[in-house]
Formats: C-alpha cells, structure tokens, sequence
C-alpha cells in the first residue's frame, strides 16, 4: 500500500512527517550554471547506479512522464511544482520506488534532493532511512562539502545540514476558535517555519499546514529533529484542546460536520476548493467520533482521489474541469460506500 493511504502515529493532527536532504556532486557547478552535458552525464549516472542502491526504486526523467502522473505525485507532495515546470523538465529526473515513500529529485534546485515521507508523526524514523539512503549515494557520487560551513548547497537557506524536516497537519479547531494566529507566531518563535501545504509561497487549504526548520547552519541534524518533534508535540496539544472546547457545543459542532458530510456526499458537482473545504470539517468529525460512517482510509482516499490529476489518473480518462466537478461527486459516493 502507498504510504499516504496508511495511518500513523497522531494522524487525527498530524498528516505525514517528510525529511528532505539537499546534496550536490563534489566538482560539478551548481544547477543555476552546470553545462547540459554535464545534466547528461549526471542523469545517466544516477540512472546506471539506482538498481545497485535497493529499496526497490527506478529512475524516471521528467521529460519522458505525461503531464497527469507528474500532476498527481505534486498533489500528492511527492515531488515540487518546480521540477516539472517547463525550464526545468527538460533536465531533471526523478528515483522512486512503488510505494512512493521514497522520491529523489534529480535538478531540481540542488543535483540531488532525496525526500522520505511516513504517515503521521513519523521523524525519527524517517530521518533514519534518509541517512541510510544518503550515505548510499555518497559512497558512489561523492557530495560536496565543507569542513567549516557542512553541505554546500544552491541555495544559502540550505547550508550546513541540507535537512528540512517538515510534518503537515490538520488544525481546523485552531482555526475555528481563532487561536491559529497564536500557534503561528509561537511556532516561529521556536525557530520553525509554518506554511502553506505545497511549501513556500503557497497558500492554506482545508486548514492543512507545513511545520519545518527553518535553520540548517549552526546546527546538528539531531537537534532539528528533536526541535520539530517537541513543536509539534505542542501543536497537537493545542489543538486537542480546541476541539475540546469545540466540544463543548456539542450541537454546534454535530451541525457543522454533518452539514459538510451531508454536502459532500449528496453534491452532484463539486470543484476541487470546495470538496478540500468540505473534507477538513468531514477529517474532524471522523477523528472526534461524530460521523461514524467513516474511517481513516476512506479520508485518505477521498483526500487524495478527488484532486484533479490523481481524479483523472484514477478513472483512467482525461477529464474538463465541469466534467472532473461531476465525475469527483461520482467518487466520494464510491469510496463512501
């Protein structure tokens, strides 16, 4: 099964744990100034030395994806909207395996970006099998690095560690009780980073967040880890607490998450803002126990099986916007039953 339909550890609050480490090839120029031969020879280095780094991944070149698999892994946040834009398709590639708890980006920003991603509240362990995987692909490809300053990286928000370590979570009670601004600024008083679910410049939906550091310079990789688990301990305090003075109107809340449940369910057309609205009121009244008719797969699938590609790529047929509005009522009624 796809690491994004399992249930982890507080994933009533907390999505998925994701560890990306940002790496470039010893002697070869940075992505901004590296030559297209040289792009060559790397991809065809990585594409010859995947089968001998295991965990069951193959190269893909971005180029040679059609336009609905690469869409799907972006709304699934398995690859960034910046690789497969049109100045850089040509020459990025990515390794994944079936699972696709495991993706490394080739050219994106840095020449490699190897991303691990878990189900729920998952850092530790996930950072584990990041520096397994790192340490494998050192071995034959030789990082740069620096005594003094650590990984040299394109971008200087990235030197040192090269590690951003992000969870995603779900605060809709935060956000209903008008306390989500207080969370945002004491999360980045700790030295974090909040945004929106596709990263930097993106913005909010279904009251969906990216906790992640915000420093790699001047810092162990075990500290970050160790500072984003304890910040996210305390989000998920915090927003346990909301719900349970959500709770405490008991009537108001049944209302408001069945009104949504009944909308999502019964609707005929739906576009795709509407049903991530909807489906954050219908993810908290599954997590509280209200609706019953619900589990945590059936979220997960309704999550990801409605947004335009993977809606598409999972009825096999290209789809108009008016049509994908019809056909994704079709689905949630489906994956309901």
């Amino acid at each position: 099964m796809n690491w994004y339909l399992d249930s982890g550890k507080e994933s009533d609050v907390v999505v998925s744990s994701r560890i990306r480490l940002a790496r470039n090839i010893k002697g070869l120029p940075f992505k901004q100034k590296i030559s297209k031969e040289d792009i060559e020879k790397l991809i065809n280095k990585i594409k010859t030395i995947t089968p001998s780094i295991g965990y069951g991944l193959k190269f893909l070149r971005i180029r040679d994806m059609d336009d609905i698999t690469k869409l799907t892994l972006v709304e699934k946040h398995i690859i960034s909207p910046n690789i497969i834009s049109n100045k850089n398709e040509e020459e990025s590639g990515i390794i994944i395996n079936d699972e696709e708890n495991i993706c490394i980006m080739i050219n994106e920003e840095d020449h490699i970006r190897i991303q691990i991603f878990n189900s729920g509240l998952e850092i530790k362990n996930t950072m584990n099998l990041a520096k397994e995987i790192d340490e494998k692909l050192d071995e034959v490809l030789h990082f740069s690095s620096n005594k003094e300053y650590g990984y040299l990286t394109a971008c200087p928000t990235n030197v040192g560690t090269g590690l951003r370590a992000s969870v995603m979570v779900h605060l809709p009670a935060l956000k209903l009780t008008g306390n989500i601004s207080k969370i945002l600024y004491i999360v980045s008083n700790f030295g974090m980073t909040i945004r929106g679910i596709y990263g930097e410049e993106s913005q909010t939906k279904g009251d969906m967040y990216q906790i992640s550091n915000n420093q790699t310079l001047g810092i162990t990789e075990e500290e970050i880890i160790k500072n984003l688990e304890n910040i996210t301990k305390k989000v998920i305090e915090q927003e346990r607490l909301a719900r349970n003075n959500l709770a405490k109107n008991k009537v108001e809340l049944e209302d408001r998450v069945y009104r949504s449940y009944g909308i999502l369910t019964n609707a005929v057309k739906l576009n795709s803002d509407e049903c991530v609205e909807l489906l954050s009121d219908v993810k908290l009244g599954t997590d509280l126990g209200i609706i019953k008719e619900l589990n945590d797969l059936k979220i997960k699938k309704l999550e990801i099986y409605t947004k335009p590609a993977n809606l598409q790529k999972y009825t096999g047929k290209l789809l108009n916007a008016y049509d994908r509005d019809i056909k994704r009522c079709e689905i949630i009624k489906e994956i309901v039953k």
